[in-house]
């Protein structure tokens, strides 16, 4: 499969090899030393045209929906995972775990074993016992290659292929929708084309088939089972799974079109099996899969040393073709699967290297040194969680105090070049990122307000505008960027913005001002990109709901409009309203029935 994607530098890609060859070696001499007088059975690639593929779908799932939580949440599921993964005795894919921002519970596995859990079901508070059931059931149906025996399905490729064509025809027309006022390309979603509509339109396309069609009775008993048999084999209650049906049961309508219930029906027959099982399964000692995740890493990491990555004609042997951000995706799993040693330390160091690379290729006042340097702090962080006497903390502590360095050798460069008062967007906000306590900080946060504002980016300049007010210590900035907020609050349609402007806490009237029109506005904006943008940016906020239900109103409308334009053969601007539902609406009902036809049309 070949789709479009940004263009490494060679030196991104010769150490990329190096680091392949670090890790490898590192991951295997770890699980040579980690295991036990028999050695457990390797863990493979069955397929590598599955895998590959589904790891092309795993990370067009993250991209549409974003991840979801901290990294203590993601260890949480991987101890869990790994546990239960344990006992099922697979080997023929390395199995993965992802927490996604998707609002619908639910969860979903992939044929070449990337399973997720979606925010909405995390959020209702599971325990370890249910998430052992739950993960143990998506398991289930990746070892009983249950994806392959579905009733209705096109085939992995037959669906895959539609999905990038779909991409590629929605990313063309909308390559010219970049707005000529924007020096940055950074005016947010409803500005972002190419890569991410691409990526996006095709994830809408392909995963309801692929990760949301719902199984037989006969493999959700199967996968039940089998999930608790193995909860219980992990050190697990499988009466989690039990407590898991009457939580969902509460929490989630069988009625509901999306979610759970439609993806893995047959609710009542599952509880009492259920049940029953659950009083036959013991549970037996935990014990630790520490051996599996590395043996898991360790086969992504061989995996990753002879892939071919799109462009890269000098590093590839017989395997399948990916995209760039596909193989950086799969490269997060390793470290997931195993985030200690040698082998995650090597993983770490060329992520930090490629993005900090990146930068320094740039000329100096166009290099983002704040957003390298909070990459180390985060790396730092979690190798001083898990391994705080590793030799490697020295190493990422000497590179961020040179970065450091070199960042504080170009600010009297960069307050000169403010002082002028020639320069673009981008600059000021990589002062703010770079040097985040300077003086100067409240005027670049007014100057950034006024630029977005005059830019009609309402977000950002109440984002902005309110940074200034908030740092200003009273000084004659800050009282500028007051008065631009009210000047904007009586005119802001962004609903994203409103919200800013509703939960900041300096100004009440303003504060109380910004909710009544935001209550007003959320039954009747216009664009389904601005209630995208309100989700994305504030997915717990208080008018979720009234946001969603207006989105498919939107989308209901703009689908009519798709059909419309189809039968007078007017398909540019058809592909356009597919774009925005199948972008900005991807869990209405009008995209449901765009993906039903996608798939009928395969």
């Amino acid at each position: 499969m070949t789709t479009s994607r940004r263009t490494t530098p060679p030196a991104v890609h010769s150490a990329a090899r190096r680091w392949v060859a670090v890790a490898l070696a590192a991951s295997l001499l770890a699980v040579t030393t980690a295991s036990p007088a028999v050695a457990a059975p390797a863990v493979k690639i069955k397929n590598p045209d599955v895998f590959e593929q589904s790891a092309e779908v795993a990370r067009w799932a993250s991209d549409q929906y974003g991840p979801y939580g901290d990294r203590a949440d993601l260890a949480r599921i991987n101890d869990i995972a790994y546990r239960v993964a344990q006992e099922s005795g697979f080997t023929d894919y390395p199995l993965t775990f992802h927490l996604i921002a998707m609002p619908e519970p639910n969860a979903f596995a992939l044929p070449g074993g990337h399973i997720f859990i979606t925010r909405g079901m995390m959020q209702l508070g599971l325990d370890d016992d249910m998430l052992a059931c739950l993960l143990g059931h998506e398991i289930a149906h990746v070892v009983l290659d249950h994806h392959t025996k579905m009733k209705r399905r096109a085939t992995l490729l037959q669906v895959l292929g539609q999905a990038l064509l779909v991409g590629v025809l929605i990313g063309a027309s909308g390559d010219s929708e970049r707005d000529p006022r924007d020096p940055v390309g950074n005016l947010g979603r409803s500005q972002q084309r190419g890569e991410m509509v691409q990526g996006a339109a095709a994830a809408s396309v392909i995963l309801p088939e692929l990760l949301l069609r719902n199984f037989s009775r006969e493999h959700e008993d199967q996968a039940d089972a089998e999930g608790q048999r193995w909860a219980a084999g992990a050190g697990f209650d499988p009466q989690g799974a039990n407590r898991l049906f009457a939580v969902m049961e509460a929490r989630i309508p069988q009625s509901k079109k999306y979610g759970y219930w439609a993806t893995h029906p047959f609710f009542d027959e599952r509880v009492r099996s259920g049940r029953v099982r659950a009083e036959l399964l013991k549970v037996q000692d935990e014990e630790p899969a520490d051996d599996f995740r590395l043996r898991t890493q360790a086969t992504i990491v061989t995996w990753m040393r002879g892939l071919r990555v799109e462009g890269e004609d000098d590093f590839h042997e017989e395997v399948g073709l990916v995209s760039e951000s596909t193989s950086y995706f799969v490269e997060d799993e390793a470290l997931a699967a195993w985030p200690e040693g040698e082998a995650a330390e090597a993983i770490r160091l060329a992520k930090l290297h490629r993005l900090r690379d990146a930068e320094l290729d740039r000329p100096a006042l166009e290099r983002d040194y704040g957003e390298v340097i909070r990459a180390y702090l985060d790396q730092e962080a979690a190798v001083t969680a898990l391994t705080p006497e590793s030799p490697f903390l020295a190493r990422l502590a000497t590179e961020k105090a040179s970065l450091q360095a070199q960042a504080e050798d170009l600010y009297p460069r960069a307050r000169a070049v403010l002082e002028e008062g020639i320069f673009e967007t981008g600059f000021l906000e990589r002062f703010l990122s770079n040097w985040g306590e300077a003086p100067e900080v409240p005027r670049v946060a007014l100057l950034l307000g006024d630029a977005h504002s005059r830019l009609g980016n309402q977000p950002e300049a109440v984002r902005y505008y309110l940074r200034a007010v908030e740092t200003a210590d009273g000084a004659a900035e800050g009282e500028r960027a007051a008065r631009g907020l009210k000047v904007l609050a009586p005119e802001l349609d962004s609903l994203s913005a409103l919200q800013g402007l509703a939960l900041q806490e300096r100004d009440a009237e303003l504060a109380g001002l910004a909710e009544e029109r935001l209550t007003s506005k959320v039954a009747k904006f216009d664009d389904v990109d601005n209630g995208a943008d309100y989700l994305d940016r504030y997915p717990d906020g208080p008018h979720v709901g009234g946001v969603g239900d207006r989105m498919n109103v939107l989308a209901d409308k703009l689908y009519a409009e798709v059909l419309l334009y189809q039968a007078v053969g007017d398909h540019g601007k058809a592909i356009e309203r597919i774009n925005k539902i199948l972008t900005y609406a991807p869990l209405s009902p009008a995209a449901e029935l765009l993906r039903d036809r996608a798939v009928l049309e395969a």
